[in-house]
């Protein structure tokens, strides 16, 4: 009787501890983005705050058109610690990321993926949009393919940013 007690605690903590590994958020990876004006940071930096990670490409039309959302998102809660980057894929010419974030003057840094192993890092992100939203301890919350419903994403933000860090 011991012995099939022990086997079914033993089962339950397995089961426990294997739900607790899969229910738990993947961190973000550790990469270092280069903004259009040259500046260098890593996602180490960001940690403490609530960070969208957008891959786009100006010749994306779901990119183009979810742009001035993410700048109404970018607006609405930079001034509680919340961060946008908008990176451009590696086949997007910098030129034309360049004058098209200075034409909707882009509020959030735009970096460029020149190599495409920013892109590689985030599970190999080939399709644009994709974004990914990362929370104050850089753990991966949420991975929108395509336009995300603002609405939601607003709603999970101002849960995000009400944790504490």
């Amino acid at each position: 009787m011991n012995v099939r007690i022990l086997s079914a605690v033993a089962v339950l903590a397995l089961g426990a501890l294997g739900f607790f590994t899969l229910s738990q958020k993947p961190s973000a990876p550790e990469v270092d983005f280069v903004t259009l004006q040259g500046e260098r940071f890593g996602t180490a930096t960001l940690r403490g705050k609530v960070v969208l990670v957008n891959f786009w490409a100006t010749t994306c039309t779901t990119c183009i058109k979810e742009m001035p959302h993410l700048v109404e998102t970018y607006e609405r809660f930079a001034a509680r610690g919340f961060e946008t980057i908008a990176v451009a894929m590696d086949y997007d010419p910098p030129s034309q990321v360049k004058a098209y974030a200075e034409r909707a003057a882009l509020p959030f840094k735009v970096a460029l993926d020149t190599t495409g192993e920013v892109a590689r890092a985030f599970d190999g992100v080939r399709l644009t949009p994709t974004t990914f939203l990362i929370d104050k301890h850089g753990k991966i919350v949420h991975k929108y393919l395509g336009e995300p419903d603002f609405d939601k994403l607003h709603a999970l933000l101002d849960r995000l940013l009400g944790e504490p860090a």
